[in-house]
């Protein structure tokens, strides 16, 4: 079957203008925003509105509300280009990290969060629905890395600045926080507007299917998405919480925590990229399980904040390798399906998103929040287990180890 970028030269796809800085240019742009108002986050929630574990994890599930519903991206589709959805996103995000400075109570933080997570979520389905078939598969992993480094990029500037302001001096007041969330939002915004008016015109060469499709063939992909959706909710909605909540990490402490993941993921991601090409799918998603399992683990027993906050930049770094799970799916999808799949995944992803940071939440508030951890581990063991039926050469027909089993494979 032809490569859905096979039509697009060298240049088309990687000079000044092309594809590939498109993607690059819009994925850093979502980074900012969320990278800005995650970093504000945790101290935001604890010095103004006196959050609590609990607290914390509803916060997180009315996040992730918008991912479940990531499946209706698709349907637009039958009136809007992708290209045209990803630029609404972005303003939606910066409108909804702007939001959340402008309501300082519980009702408004949750309902700030929601408006800024229907614009990073429908962005991310449609960034990864773009990826996929802009890209060429040979060649996929390593420039998804280059895509992820922007992001990376992103996120070392909005840490990097709070950072200095850390060791200017400069002191977070419960009404500053308002205006960084003000002029985060208005960067998104600003930014997205000169994309708009610089990037041309990108479309995969596949007309997409425009209804929403389960393929009983994709089904591990829908898995490895379901456990990836769990694990990742962990980290997300607890990892930072417990650094600030159990080591008292201030606004600065968490920015420098991640501008030093940050740095190392601007650097890292297209050589992690490039990794994941070497290795295959595979044995890459195989390496990242077992990483996570060590870091949930060291979450649960650490007393020490300094082997909590190198748990932390560690987990940030090598979620990159979540590219192998993409890049899994575009070698065993028929290329007309990768728009309404990835959205479908997106929903699939958040089923657990959705349920887990509340319920989790309040296990650690009511019991032992060591327990969210070895809940975590025990997801990273199941999501392992799964990475065993990745054949080293997907491809249709080869979609999981049992189908090529009764099928010739090529040499190792």
């Amino acid at each position: 079957m032809a490569n859905p970028a096979a039509h697009e030269s060298q240049s088309d796809l990687l000079g000044w203008g092309g594809a590939v800085h498109f993607l690059m240019a819009l994925h850093f742009i979502n980074w900012i925003g969320f990278a800005g108002w995650n970093a504000m986050l945790h101290n935001y929630t604890i010095d103004k509105l006196a959050f609590g574990w609990f607290e914390a994890g509803l916060t997180q599930t009315v996040r992730e509300i918008p991912g479940f519903l990531a499946f209706t991206a698709v349907l637009w589709l039958l009136w809007f280009r992708e290209q045209t959805i990803a630029y609404v996103s972005l303003i939606v995000l910066g409108l909804g990290v702007a939001l959340t400075g402008w309501i300082s109570s519980v009702t408004g933080m949750l309902l700030a969060t929601f408006v800024m997570s229907v614009g990073f979520h429908y962005f991310e389905t449609i960034n990864k629905s773009l990826q996929l078939q802009l890209l060429p598969k040979a060649e996929a992993p390593a420039l998804i890395g280059r895509i992820n480094s922007a992001g990376a990029a992103a996120q070392f500037a909005t840490y990097g600045t709070l950072a200095a302001a850390g060791l200017a001096g400069w002191q977070v007041s419960r009404s500053s926080y308002d205006g960084i969330f003000y002029f985060i939002g208005l960067l998104c915004l600003l930014f997205t507007g000169w994309a708009f008016l610089f990037f041309g015109r990108f479309q995969g060469a596949v007309q997409q299917r425009k209804e929403l499709i389960l393929r009983q063939r994709y089904w591990l992909y829908y898995a490895m998405t379901f456990m990836s959706g769990a694990r990742r909710q962990l980290f997300l909605a607890f990892g930072g919480f417990l650094l600030v909540k159990k080591f008292g990490f201030t606004v600065f402490d968490t920015a420098k925590l991640m501008l030093v993941t940050s740095l190392l993921n601007t650097l890292l991601a297209p050589r992690l990229g490039e990794l994941v090409k070497r290795l295959g799918e595979r044995r890459s998603i195989m390496f990242e399980n077992a990483i996570l399992i060590l870091v949930f683990a060291g979450y649960a027993l650490t007393s020490d904040w300094r082997i909590a906050a190198a748990l932390f930049v560690i987990d940030g770094v090598f979620f990159t390798l979540i590219l192998a799970q993409g890049t899994y799916f575009q070698k065993i999808a028929d290329p007309s399906d990768v728009a309404a799949t990835v959205s479908v995944a997106f929903t699939i992803n958040h089923i657990a998103a959705v349920a887990i940071p509340v319920t989790f939440g309040f296990i650690g508030q009511s019991i032992d929040y060591s327990i969210i951890f070895w809940l975590g581990c025990a997801i990273a063991v199941s999501s392992l287990l799964l990475s065993f039926l990745v054949p080293h050469h997907p491809a249709p027909g080869r979609e999981t180890t049992l189908a090529a089993a009764v099928r010739p494979q090529p040499a190792e």
